[in-house]
């Protein structure tokens, strides 16, 4: 019964579409919303009080009803319930609010299909389903060129990251004889040395997923969305980009034996937050400033995954997508508010080697709590806690720093926050790791952690370098690469474009130029 409550969801959402009236279609679209989101908490309720029904595969091998399903789900219905409500102010007067809702609800089905489905040729239908309806919400305004561009480059790389997933799906259906995620579990955990087809499948998988997720250099295409609803950008910001993580979550036990495509999730996820977050501090704009945000955050989950920590990465993408949707949908707000923020008179850089001596104890206190919480909770090994206890005492150094520079009051405040902070994430970080467990144990490379640690240190020392001296050499150097992205989207906007340009609309003509009349005398 739960299975079938949980398959009524995207139908909702594809019945919701296929019958948009033409008078409030975006009511109908809030009230189909509404109704999938009351049918997925009665779905959790299900699964949290008959705990031994969680895992499993439901009607006839098309409902996985797991952990992540569970989480996925939730989390997918309230930011369609939010955004829904959204548009109808957005474009309550807009003469294309119909077909905007018929690629929203279209969109929303495909995604919750792909969240609920137990088979990968299912959860590869879904994911290009979704592509396709999401397409026509980025050229929603079809009269803008910046718009088609932007979506013509996704476009190109999603046909490349399918071909990718079906050759994948290819090779793992004639090794594995099955598509079914529970088979490809089992045999995974009794293959410990996966053969050379399998290899190439997870590295093909990784690539899908790189393609997908707005990876270096093939990033420019989210960047440049802006000119769709903002609606829209908080949908694909908030969910779609973040498929990519569910699907390496999902695939957890295969990829936990595959070292060549964890590495390489490990190299791309690492030089993708290091360049994204470097190049996001060059930037105005609060919605491209988000996207590049977005780079980083997607680039540091595939990281999480290289890494083995499933768990980590799923509590980053649910983190991740309610941060992203509140922030587009307010981005107004954001907007005044860097402006009061702006006019406040600014605080003098602190010194770099304060900064830097912080950073050590910071580092060295959030790792011993880590070890600490997870020791008491039963978590992770110390192998884990170590790059993620870099990654938090790196970004609570600069503000440690400032308030030391202020006395000693504002210091013992600040510290007294980061501790909380650092407690509360090294305890989601055991509890999620008791909850989610994968079946294997991840084959990380040594490695892997050094390219983590060497990345996030650089992006460390950079971003303080280059704060505590605005104007010295490196600021003047770097600036202004980061500033142009160190030109990788027009090097492959080029490229790509001479082999398949984008159809534009027709530019109007201009208006001859008449010269001014000669007034008699």
């Amino acid at each position: 019964m739960t299975a079938w409550l949980a398959l009524f969801i995207p139908l909702t959402f594809v019945l919701a579409a296929l019958f948009v009236p033409s008078q409030g279609p975006l009511r109908q679209a809030s009230v189909a919303s509404g109704f999938a989101a009351l049918l997925a908490a009665v779905v959790l309720a299900a699964l949290a009080s008959a705990p031994e029904a969680a895992v499993g595969t439901g009607v006839a091998s098309l409902v996985r009803l797991d952990v992540v399903s569970a989480v996925m789900l939730g989390l997918v219905c309230v930011i369609a319930v939010v955004i829904t409500r959204f548009s109808r102010s957005y474009l309550r007067r807009d003469p294309g609010a119909r077909r905007y809702a018929r690629a929203l609800l279209a969109t929303l089905g495909a995604v919750t299909t792909l969240v609920l489905a137990d088979d990968l040729r299912l959860i590869a239908t879904a994911w290009m389903a979704t592509s396709f309806a999401l397409h026509q919400l980025l050229t929603f305004f079809r009269e803008r060129t910046q718009a088609l561009v932007a979506a013509h480059k996704k476009f190109l790389l999603s046909r490349l990251a399918d071909a990718c997933m079906l050759t994948a799906l290819s090779l793992i259906g004639l090794t594995v004889g099955s598509l079914g995620l529970d088979d490809i579990h089992a045999w995974a955990l009794a293959h410990p040395e996966l053969p050379p087809s399998m290899q190439a499948a997870t590295v093909l998988v990784v690539l899908a997923v790189c393609l997908k997720s707005a990876q270096l250099p093939f990033h420019g295409w989210l960047t440049q969305v802006m000119e769709a609803p903002t609606p829209v950008s908080a949908l694909l910001h908030a969910g779609v980009v973040n498929i990519g993580g569910f699907l390496m979550i999902r695939l957890a036990p295969l990829m936990a034996q595959a070292p060549v495509a964890q590495t390489l999730l490990v190299v791309v996820g690492t030089v993708t937050t290091v360049v994204a977050a470097l190049v996001m501090t060059t930037r105005v704009s609060i919605k491209v400033m988000l996207a590049w945000s977005t780079c980083a955050q997607m680039g540091f989950m595939l990281v999480q995954c290289g890494l083995g920590a499933w768990n980590l990465a799923l509590l980053h993408l649910v983190a991740h997508s309610l941060y992203k949707a509140h922030a587009f949908l307010g981005s107004g707000g954001t907007v005044v508010a860097w402006r009061v923020q702006s006019l406040a008179p600014r605080s003098e850089p602190v010194a770099l080697p304060r900064v830097l001596a912080i950073a050590f104890a910071a580092v060295a206190a959030v790792a011993g709590l880590g070890l600490l919480v997870e020791s008491a909770l039963g978590g992770a090994t110390s192998s884990t806690v170590w790059p993620l206890a870099l990654l938090l005492g790196l970004s609570l150094a600069p503000m440690l720093a400032r308030a030391a520079a202020r006395g000693a009051w504002p210091l013992a405040v600040v510290v007294g926050g980061s501790v909380g902070v650092a407690l509360l994430y090294a305890g989601l970080h055991a509890l999620s790791a008791r909850v989610l467990v994968p079946p294997a144990v991840p084959r990380v490379e040594s490695a892997s952690y050094f390219v983590v640690g060497a990345g996030l240190v650089l992006l460390f020392t950079l971003q303080v370098a280059m704060q505590a001296r605005p104007n010295g050499a490196l600021a003047r150097t770097l600036g202004p690469r980061l500033f142009a992205g160190f030109y990788l989207d027009e090097i492959f906007t080029r490229l790509t474009f001479r082999l398949w340009p984008p159809k534009l609309p027709p530019k109007a003509p201009a208006a001859p130029l008449r010269s001014p009349k000669t007034v008699e005398t």
